[in-house]
C-alpha cells in the first residue's frame, strides 16, 4: 500500500478519498487547513510557510511517505513541491511552480515561447492611484497576478472603474496581504522576481470560446485527457458550466495540444497534473493561451470518469508516487457531462437552504450527480461579492446520455432541491 500526503485538501479530494476501491491501495494522511471554511481559515492569520514546510519536513523524514501532492491553487500545489523536493519524493520544481502561477512571469515565458499565442499584457501595483500608473490602454482585463476562482478579475472600461474596483477596507487590505505572504515568502527563496504577488495585470481582452485543457506531465513526456468547454453567465466573466466534451473542432483541439506541448516543455514542466485555459477565435482561427494551473482541476475530474471511463484521481495517485499512469478505462457511462455552477448576482442570501432530507432525496433520484454548497451570509458573501462580482452557492456535477438530457436533469435537480438560480438567463 503506498502512503500519500496530501496537503490542504479541497472538498472535492475529499469526496474522492473515501471511495472504498482505493482504500487497498492507497493511504492518505493530510496536512493544512481549509482556506474557505471558518474556523480553519482563521489560521491563515498566523501561518509561517517556512515553519509549515520544516514541520511537515521534519516529520515525515522519520515516517514512510511515497508521495506527496496538493491540488490547492492558493498554497498547496507550490508547498507540495517544496516538500518534495525537501524529502526526495516524485514533483514539480519549485520553480517551475512558482513561474506558472505568476501570471506576470508565466505571461512572459509564454510570449518567449509561443509570442503567437500570448495576448498583450503589463504589471502595476494595488495601490495605482492616477492613469499614468497604469501602463496599458482601456478597456483591457485586469487579474491579480496571483489568485485563484477568477478573485477579482474583470473587465474595465475607464480608470474611475478600474479605483473602485481596487478600493479596500483595512482587513481585506490585511487579508488579501496574508493570502499573498507565503507565496512571497518562497518565491524570495527560489526566484528572484523583481514584481512580487502583490500586483495586478492588464491584458487585452480575449475574444472567442474559453476551454479548459487537463492532462499530466510523467518524465518531460505530456499526455492530455482532454478540452472542455467553458461556458460564462451572459455579459459577465462568471463561469456558468463547464461541459465535455468540447464542442471545439478536433482539428482546433490538435493545435491546442501542441501550444499546450510546447508551452510546458519550454517553461521546464515535468512531473504532475496541469489544467490550461485557452481562448479560440472561430472567426480569426487564433489560438490565446490565458493560463496554467499547475494542478489538478478537481472539480473537473468527474467530467472524465463520466464520459471516458477513466479515473483522473488514480492517475494523480500514482504520479505521486512516481508511476507512470496507466489510465485504466473502466466502462463509460454517460456521452456528455457537465460541473454546473449557481450563482446570485444580486448581493443578497439564498432565501431558503435545503433541508437534508432534500438533499438525501436528491442524491437518491440522480445517484450520478454530486452536490457541493457553499452558503454563505454576512462579511463573507459580501466580500465574495466585492471580490467575484457574484455569489457561487453551489456546483452540481452530472452526466446524461446527451446534452439535452443532460441540462433538464440539472434543472429538475435544481428545482427539487429550490435552489434559486440566474443560471436560465441566456439559455
Amino acid at each position: 500500500m503506498k502512503r500519500i500526503l496530501v496537503l490542504f485538501p479541497k472538498e472535492w479530494d475529499r469526496i474522492e478519498f473515501a471511495r472504498p476501491e482505493y482504500a487497498r491501495e492507497f493511504e492518505f494522511v493530510y496536512a493544512g487547513f481549509d482556506l474557505f471554511r471558518f474556523p480553519d481559515n482563521a489560521r491563515l492569520l498566523g501561518f509561517d510557510v517556512f515553519r509549515f514546510v520544516n514541520q511537515v519536513v521534519a516529520r515525515f523524514r522519520h515516517e514512510r511517505l511515497d508521495g506527496v501532492f496538493s491540488n490547492n491553487e492558493y498554497f498547496g500545489t507550490l508547498i507540495a513541491a517544496v516538500v518534495a523536493e525537501k524529502l526526495g519524493l516524485p514533483g514539480n520544481d519549485p520553480r517551475v511552480v512558482l513561474t506558472a502561477q505568476h501570471k506576470f512571469y508565466a505571461r512572459r515565458a509564454f510570449a518567449a515561447i509561443a509570442p503567437e499565442a500570448s495576448p498583450r499584457f503589463a504589471a502595476f501595483a494595488y495601490a495605482v492611484r492616477r492613469r499614468e500608473q497604469l501602463p496599458f490602454e482601456l478597456p483591457c482585463f485586469v487579474k491579480p497576478v496571483k489568485a485563484t476562482f477568477s478573485v477579482l478579475s474583470r473587465r474595465v472600461d475607464t480608470f474611475d472603474e478600474l479605483r473602485r474596483h481596487l478600493a479596500f477596507w483595512p482587513f481585506e487590505k490585511y487579508l488579501i496581504k496574508r493570502l499573498l505572504k507565503p507565496y512571497n515568502d518562497l518565491a524570495a527563496w527560489y526566484a528572484d522576481f523583481a514584481i512580487d504577488a502583490h500586483h495586478m495585470i492588464a491584458e487585452e481582452i480575449l475574444r472567442g470560446v474559453q476551454v479548459n485543457l487537463d492532462g499530466y506531465v510523467h518524465g518531460g513526456r505530456v499526455t492530455v485527457l482532454g478540452v472542455i468547454d467553458e461556458n460564462m453567465y451572459p455579459g459577465t466573466s462568471a463561469f456558468r458550466s463547464f461541459e465535455y466534451p468540447s464542442r471545439v473542432p478536433p482539428q482546433v483541439q490538435a493545435r491546442m495540444i501542441e501550444l499546450a506541448a510546447r508551452v510546458l516543455g519550454g517553461i521546464g514542466y515535468r512531473h504532475g497534473f496541469f489544467n490550461l485555459e485557452l481562448a479560440w477565435d472561430p472567426d480569426s482561427g487564433q489560438l490565446r493561451l490565458i493560463e496554467i494551473n499547475p494542478r489538478m482541476a478537481s472539480q473537473l475530474a468527474y467530467l472524465y470518469e463520466c464520459v471516458d471511463g477513466v479515473s483522473p484521481y488514480r492517475m494523480l495517485f500514482q504520479l505521486a508516487v512516481g508511476e507512470a499512469p496507466r489510465g485504466e478505462r473502466g466502462v463509460p457511462r454517460f456521452r456528455h457531462a457537465a460541473s454546473f455552477a449557481l450563482r446570485k448576482f444580486d448581493g443578497k442570501p439564498l432565501g431558503a437552504h435545503p433541508t437534508p432530507d432534500q438533499i438525501a432525496r436528491v442524491r437518491r433520484d440522480y445517484p450520478e450527480a454530486r452536490l457541493m454548497l457553499y452558503l454563505k451570509r454576512g462579511a463573507s458573501l459580501a466580500r465574495e461579492m466585492k471580490w467575484l462580482g457574484s455569489y457561487r452557492y453551489a456546483v452540481v456535477n452530472m452526466g446524461a446520455a446527451s446534452a439535452n438530457d443532460l441540462h433538464q436533469r440539472f434543472h429538475a435537480l435544481r428545482r427539487q432541491l429550490f435552489l434559486e438560480s440566474d443560471f436560465a438567463a441566456g439559455l
